[in-house]
């Protein structure tokens, strides 16, 4: 039985899909290949595929045109952040171009379901994301927003807000990434944030706070308290920005 060929990439994204890019012109069989990450190792197996950007692109570009709902799962799968699955996105768009959109139906297959699960999960947080960030307005008027979520959706929240709150300055700030979005004077930027430090709230937005945890607190009717159905709505990892959870 022969060994499986093993191929590496640079780690980067734009790495990853050159590589695949490459291996599927260049493979009969994509499902008997390994691709990884190169780990700079003396002794390292396997064939080290350059990064080709253009290429890269392309691949995408042919993966939006032919299955686009696919397409959206492996973005979702990118943000996800999985290491050690390289061979599982190859393999899951080998047969994405084989059987189109059609691949979410073979779940039976290891790649597909690997792939599919985990851009799920990425998108059930980023759909949750848009109804628990909360914006505080700063001194200067701009608005912030601070999370820390399990997957780096950073770029499609910030996408969804820049339609909804076009008319303000505000931020996204990834306190576990320390990674930023800005929308100002309609463009919307990312950069990374090498040192944060909390700008002062407005005096207006410390009344707000104040008066909505009041609120909160107002409503809620004692009898009928359920922390268990609470925590499986709202996980508390996400209590830790949500204004009316401060101070529980």
């Amino acid at each position: 039985m022969n060994a499986m060929k093993r191929y590496l990439y640079d780690g980067t994204a734009d790495g990853l899909f050159s590589a695949i890019s490459w291996i599927l012109e260049e493979e009969a069989d994509p499902e008997k290949v390994i691709l990884a990450e190169r780990e700079q190792t003396l002794f390292e197996d396997g064939f080290f595929i350059n990064t080709n950007v253009a290429q890269a692109e392309l691949l995408f570009t042919r993966l939006r045109n032919c299955a686009p709902d696919a397409a959206y799962s492996i973005y979702m799968f990118i943000l996800a952040e999985k290491c050690g699955m390289e061979s599982s996105l190859l393999h899951y768009i080998s047969l994405v171009f084989r059987h189109g959109d059609k691949v979410s139906g073979y779940l039976t297959h290891p790649a597909v379901r690997d792939i599919v699960s985990i851009a799920k999960k990425a998108g059930r947080e980023l759909h949750r994301m848009k109804g628990l960030l909360r914006f505080e307005k700063l001194q200067d008027g701009a608005y912030l927003a601070k999370m820390e979520p399990d997957h780096n959706i950073i770029q499609p929240l910030a996408s969804y807000f820049r339609t909804r709150l076009r008319a303000q300055h505000w931020f996204l700030y990834d306190v576990k990434r320390r990674t930023a979005a800005q929308w100002s004077r309609g463009v919307l930027q990312f950069g990374t944030i090498e040192q944060f430090i909390t700008p002062a709230l407005s005096e207006d937005e410390k009344k707000v706070q104040l008066l909505w945890q009041t609120f909160f607190k107002t409503i809620a009717i004692s009898d009928r308290k359920n922390p268990r159905l609470q925590k499986s709505n709202m996980p508390m990892k996400y209590w830790k920005y949500l204004t009316e959870k401060q101070g529980d």
